[in-house]
């Protein structure tokens, strides 16, 4: 058996000292050092072995990050690991104890093909590996040929480029290779084309379709990452999709990335080509759809672990009196023990979220540094060949 963990993080704007990311925005030294800080002890608590991070727009500085997390790592096994002359060295709690630098690990960063000047700069992803790549990581941002949705007799909505990067990696762990998907999707923030940001002047309707234009670029991006998922999977490829999808589990565009839940008894149900009012799928066939949807289905991490557990709650994001699961963690069947050609189960799920606070918090203003983003984590393990 193989046990390994792996993570989602979303940094909130990693770049390092006196550089303006986006419009009047810029950290003094003082203010890098903390953020630096704080990212260096939460990548420290996780200690996870692949971690997808999320709005880096330089790979220096988390460099810079995993290189502290480092020294910390090695500064806490020098005080509470034993050395070799002690008895009780070999005890198991002190293997669950230790913290493993990274120092040999791999590190893929994908720069965002919109990023622009100081002021106009644009995010990219990263994925830190201990066990290394299989392959070259691949990069999707630019769609070729442009995606195009056809709304029939509607008209139609093009796209050739995704506004933040998707990263595919291979990730050998154990016996097997994971494809590992990290995605950072449109946020819920209005794209505005004239004047609607101007407050003082307030336009509703403008302002709701700067939200139409995002929540319609989020679900494409979410096609597109959907049809490279489905690729992998019928490739035979276990998958893992990581990331900040800025939408909850069951928005549409969350939803397009999962794949389709199976109708309950497709024996019941009309068929696509009926002759007649009581021409229905037979068993055979409700058999054989259910196979094809669930065949391609992901399923989220937390959900699997909220069912195994007592907690009713797990929450990455807070936001006007809104907490919700932005983030996530998605496997395909072959991480469910119970499923054909399974090679593993998540074991665990750990969310480190308490230095969240509502946007409407009094100290709000004054966490600006830390990320707006719990970090998740999946605790697997893999059955050996």
């Amino acid at each position: 058996m193989t046990e390994f963990t792996i993570a989602s993080f979303n940094v909130k704007n990693l770049i390092g000292a006196d550089q303006e990311y986006y419009k009047y925005e810029a950290y003094t030294p003082e203010e890098y050092a903390w953020k630096e800080d704080w990212l260096a002890e939460q990548l420290l608590s996780m200690d996870a072995d692949i971690v997808c991070f999320q709005e880096i727009f330089e790979d220096s500085a988390l460099r810079d990050v995993v290189a502290e997390a480092d020294a910390r790592g090695a500064e806490l096994n020098e005080a509470v690991i034993p050395d070799r002359t002690k008895k009780y060295r070999r005890k198991a709690i002190f293997r669950k104890l230790a913290y493993q630098p990274y120092t040999d690990a791999a590190l893929a960063f994908a720069p965002n093909a919109n990023d622009g000047a100081p002021g106009q700069r644009r995010p990219g992803l990263a994925v830190l590996s201990r066990f290394g790549f299989v392959g070259q990581p691949e990069i999707i941002q630019d769609l070729t040929p442009p995606l195009t949705i056809e709304f029939g007799d509607s008209g139609h909505f093009t796209m050739d480029r995704v506004s933040r990067p998707i990263l595919k990696v291979r990730v050998p762990v154990g016996d097997h290779v994971v494809t590992i998907f990290n995605c950072h999707l449109k946020s819920k923030l209005g794209e505005f084309t004239g004047q609607e940001p101007d407050l003082l002047n307030y336009d509703p309707v403008g302002r709701a379709m700067g939200s139409l234009r995002a929540a319609t670029r989020r679900m494409a991006e979410a096609w597109v990452l959907r049809r490279a998922v489905v690729a992998e999977l019928e490739a035979g490829n276990p998958v893992m999709v990581l990331g900040d999808f800025n939408d909850s589990e069951h928005a549409v565009s969350s939803e397009i990335i999962t794949g389709e839940i199976p109708f309950k008894n497709y024996a019941w149900m009309r068929r696509h080509d009926a002759k007649h009012r009581s021409d229905r799928y037979t068993r055979d066939e409700n058999v054989q759809i259910t196979e094809d949807i669930n065949a391609v289905r992901l399923h989220s991490a937390e959900k699997l672990f909220v069912k195994r557990s007592l907690r009713d709650m797990v929450y990455t994001s807070a936001f006007g009196g809104v907490f919700e699961s932005i983030d996530q963690i998605l496997l395909s069947r072959h991480f469910l023990s119970d499923a054909p050609g399974s090679i593993g189960e998540m074991s665990y799920f750990s969310v480190l979220n308490d230095h969240l606070t509502d946007g409407s918090h009094p100290e709000a203003p004054h966490n600006k540094l830390a990320s707006d983003h719990g970090q998740i984590i999946a605790h697997m393990t893999l059955k050996d060949t």
